[in-house]
């Protein structure tokens, strides 16, 4: 059994900033405690391109991730992970074993589109 999640109001929620974005580059991040890949995400002229890890290493190579949609809170404060600056937080949910699978819109959106 697990815990339940605190109660959160439709105002907290609409604080969380969720937003589209390209992956526009991708890197391995041997640093990383476990696997994982350093990304640039492009979320569209008004917010830009900002950076990003993901252990996102068992389903996507990173040829598969490169101009893939993604979805990313961008306004939590940036995150220093070893050696890297995550600058947003991809979403992305465990599979049975823990490994990471995006989340991402299942067609093709303006970037920066915010969701709601």
């Amino acid at each position: 059994m697990t815990d339940e999640p605190a109660p959160l109001s439709y105002a907290e929620f609409q604080r969380v900033d969720i937003r589209v974005g390209r992956i526009v580059g991708i890197d391995d991040f041997p640093a990383a405690r476990k696997p994982a890949y350093k990304l640039r995400i492009d979320f569209g002229s008004e917010i830009g391109v900002k950076t990003s890890s993901a252990q996102a290493t068992k389903y996507y190579r990173k040829e598969e991730l490169l101009n893939r949609l993604v979805l990313a809170v961008i306004n939590f404060p940036p995150k220093q992970i070893g050696p890297y600056m995550s600058e947003v937080l991809t979403l992305g949910v465990p599979d049975g074993e823990g490994a990471v699978v995006l989340l991402t819109p299942e067609r093709d959106v303006p970037l920066g589109g915010r969701m709601f």
